[in-house]
């Protein structure tokens, strides 16, 4: 199991306290698009107050500060949920995306106060809980906590600009050193980029990071590997079938699928199981991702699109040069078949501001995979290219093919690979997604506005839709030691 880079370890999510009661500044947010626009902001009523802005002892950077809304994830509070009421909350846990959505464009548009979409926000989500909160006790669940979950706050980010455009390297002028991806800039003279520079890090600075456990007797070594293609045929959408079942625009951000040739947020497991798929081994199972865009202010398709340009995801989605597809065995032990139809979620969407607690996935370049970030994006010298790495939970309850809030039925191994107590180890997938980014290109993946393109935010999704028989062969294989496909 990959440990977290320290970087990431020593990120803090909390608000810091300010001397200044009431200080007005410039944020720079992208909008609609891909322009960069700088708008005024201001404390308002029940907001933190926002930190000074300053300029930077370089001169040419500018540190800026960029808003958005944080509210508390009522979904991942959620433990039972019984099937009479499933679709009722996953409606209203829809519904609750949809309003931090739209009061996100509010208060970057600069059409309201952020004190004003802050109460209104705070109305439409209580009464949206309630409804969470009356289905579930008509069930008989306990739902101490929901109701006081209405209530959001203005979150601050820093956002370092430059009027610079195109800027080389790390390495730039440097003799003996490649000059590979441009670092990031942002400012009014490169409109359209939406990634502060503060979010990459060159990945030559990064100690070594990775370390994997090693097997022991009864540990399983074989893989079973299914080539499902590159989403050559760019099937997009911004749903979410395991999140939002029977909600289109669930995910209000565009997804990268391969495998399942029919999934969307409408999907069931018996339409799953009728449909075709892009793997060649008849693997029908559906894994799909967030598109990664190069932020260079073209409009792509979807810019008038929910889930593209009208919610902040704009520029050119990037297809993978790459997509492996692995499943893996367990260090300590052999592996249980997966039930058909197990849904798992790696990552958090909403990492920057739920916190890191379920951030998983990973970044890095080529060459240097011994060495990964959570919260950063990695500039790679000349030649290398960019790589992300979904590890998914291995261990399983043995009972549930999800969960309320879809993530108590699986779970990770500890550092030794062994899993918690009442769990057993299933094949792990492994997804390993490479791009060859242009040199000189800035570059984030889709998220829901809010989230502000963060790397912390990078998630992966799953749905077995093997076959019994595959299943089990694929489970024979990892635990005889073969490597399959």
């Amino acid at each position: 199991m990959t440990k977290r880079s320290e970087l990431m370890r020593e990120q803090s999510h909390k608000r810091a306290r300010f001397a200044r009661p009431y200080v007005v500044l410039a944020s720079v947010l992208a909008l609609g698009a891909g322009g960069v626009a700088v708008i005024a902001a201001n404390a308002s009523a029940g907001n933190s107050s926002p930190p000074e802005a300053g300029r930077d002892t370089g001169g040419a950077n500018t540190r800026q500060r960029a808003q958005t809304i944080d509210c508390p994830d009522v979904g991942d509070r959620l433990r039972d949920v019984p099937a009479a009421s499933r679709r009722t909350v996953d409606r209203n846990l829809a519904q609750l995306d949809v309003q931090v959505a739209d009061a996100y464009r509010r208060l970057t548009s600069g059409r309201a106060a952020g004190g004003t979409v802050l109460t209104e926000l705070k109305d439409k989500r209580g009464a949206t809980i309630g409804r969470i909160v009356n289905a579930l006790r008509a069930a008989s669940v306990d739902t101490s906590g929901l109701t006081r979950m209405s209530g959001c706050q203005v979150k601050w980010d820093t956002v370092r600009t430059t009027g610079q455009t195109g800027g080389q390297g790390p390495g730039q002028g440097a003799p003996g050193q490649d000059q590979g991806q441009g670092a990031p800039d942002q400012g009014q003279g490169q409109q359209g980029q939406g990634s502060s520079r503060d979010d990459f890090v060159d990945i030559r600075n990064v100690r070594p990071n990775v370390n994997e456990p090693g097997f022991r007797r009864d540990g399983s070594t074989g893989t079973f590997t299914s080539e499902c293609g590159r989403n050559e045929n760019g099937r997009f959408n911004s749903d979410n079938v395991i999140v939002a079942p029977g909600v289109s625009n669930g995910a209000h951000h565009m997804h990268d699928y391969v495998g399942n040739d029919s999934t969307d947020g409408f999907s069931t497991n018996e339409s799953l199981a009728a449909a075709g798929t892009t793997c060649g081994n008849g693997d029908q199972s559906t894994y799909y991702w967030p598109v990664l865009r190069v932020r260079d202010g073209r409009q792509e398709r979807d810019v008038n699109a929910p889930g593209g340009g009208i919610e902040g995801n704009v520029g050119t989605i990037l297809t993978p040069s790459e997509v492996s597809i692995e499943f893996r065995g367990s260090p300590v032990s052999r592996v249980t078949p997966m039930p058909r139809f197990l849904r798992i979620i790696t990552g958090d969407a909403k990492s920057f501001t739920n916190g890191t607690a379920n951030a998983n996935a990973s970044w890095t370049c080529t060459g240097f995979e011994n060495r990964e970030l959570t919260d950063k994006y990695p500039i790679c010298p000349g030649g290398s290219k960019v790589v992300r790495t979904f590890r998914f939970q291995s261990c399983w309850d043995g009972r549930n093919i999800d969960s309320a809030n879809h993530r108590t039925h699986v779970a990770f191994a500890d550092d030794n690979g062994v899993c918690p107590q009442g769990f057993r180890a299933i094949p792990q997938l492994v997804q390993r997604i490479t791009y060859d980014v242009p040199g000189g290109a800035v570059f984030a993946v889709d998220s829901f506005p809010e989230q502000l393109h963060k790397p912390v935010t990078d998630h992966g999704d799953f749905i077995n839709v093997m076959s019994n028989r595959l299943m089990a062969r694929a489970a024979g294989c990892i635990n005889s030691g073969r490597d399959c496909g």
